[in-house]
């Protein structure tokens, strides 16, 4: 064998070799599956436990409430350690509920509210969690707002955003007198011209609002990183329909399956989070309740 004959075998093995390392491509995975803790809010569980049973279920990823971390923190408990059982339970805190009115038209309010979600954003960056629900609270009876003066509130606080890394979310409530529509949601988004601005939307509250699920297809896919999952029975009727009402997804006639091909990103996975206020399952067994949500999530998300 020449040398030119040598070279050609020795680069064929090569290539034989790791060809199939370099052209393997891994799947992505569609949806990250997340517990919002409301789901198990009417147990009672604390947020130690809360975790606990999420993990135990099988979650990777949890959407907690910020009065919950807070009532730990008031038992003596550090930020450290709310982090250090995050961590060796395997998790991720994905997001956090709050309730700051930071839209109100009252300035005295806004004031006060800018205060809390800072506190609120600093605890959440020492605990890992990227993102806080940002809801119409305060505005959600009344007057309407309007939407100019709700795109520069928004700002306001995706500022605050950028100086905690924590990044509010404009969340969608079906029932209010303010942000209960996709078209409004959009607008302010927008218009807060900062480029951080996301939406948090909601299979009940696209429903409860009247935009209904179709509405998603006008929401562009870097809006949105996370997303509330449930669904909703026939009745009752779409105007009486409470938080309550809501039920697994899968479960009621909402069209999952067509709002879930949409909510799809081929750039990154969109976080699926399960929330439901349901009463009846706040009486069953805490860990059925959230491998069940678990289970039904799946089960929704199957082949998409």
């Amino acid at each position: 064998m020449n040398r030119r004959e040598a070279l050609s075998s020795v680069l064929a093995l090569s290539t034989a070799t790791v060809m199939p390392v370099n052209t393997k491509k891994d799947k992505q995975t569609s949806f990250i599956y997340s517990l919002n803790m409301s789901t198990l809010r009417g147990h009672n569980l604390g947020f130690k436990k809360e975790l606990e049973v999420a993990a135990k279920a099988g979650y990777k990823s949890v959407e907690i409430w910020i009065n919950t971390l807070q009532d730990f923190i008031k038992t003596g408990a550090t930020l450290a350690e709310a982090k250090r059982i995050i961590d060796d339970l395997g998790l991720k805190v994905e997001d956090a509920i709050g309730f700051a009115t930071w839209i109100v038209d009252d300035q005295a309010a806004r004031n006060k509210a800018l205060d809390q979600l800072k506190m609120e954003m600093d605890q959440l960056a020492q605990i890992g969690c990227p993102r806080i629900a940002a809801p119409p609270m305060g505005a959600t009876t009344g007057e309407s707002l309007e939407l100019p003066k709700m795109a520069e509130r928004y700002r306001k606080i995706l500022e605050l955003g950028d100086q905690t890394g924590v990044v509010p979310h404009l969340e969608l409530w079906g029932f209010s007198k303010n942000l209960s529509r996709v078209g409004e949601l959009l607008y302010v988004a927008v218009e807060s011209n900062h480029p951080s601005a996301k939406v948090l939307m909601d299979v009940y509250h696209l429903h409860k609002g009247g935009s209904g699920m179709d509405s998603v297809k006008d929401v562009g896919k870097p809006l949105i990183e996370i997303f509330h999952i449930n669904d909703y029975p026939a009745t009752p009727p779409r105007e009486t329909i409470v938080d309550a009402d809501r039920i697994y997804p899968g479960d009621g006639t909402a069209p999952l399956k067509n709002l879930l091909k949409t909510l799809k990103n081929p750039e990154k996975p969109v976080i699926l989070s399960f929330e439901v206020f349901n009463k009846t399952y706040y009486a069953q067994d805490a860990l059925l309740v959230a491998k069940t949500g678990l289970e039904k999530m799946k089960k929704v998300t199957e082949g998409i």
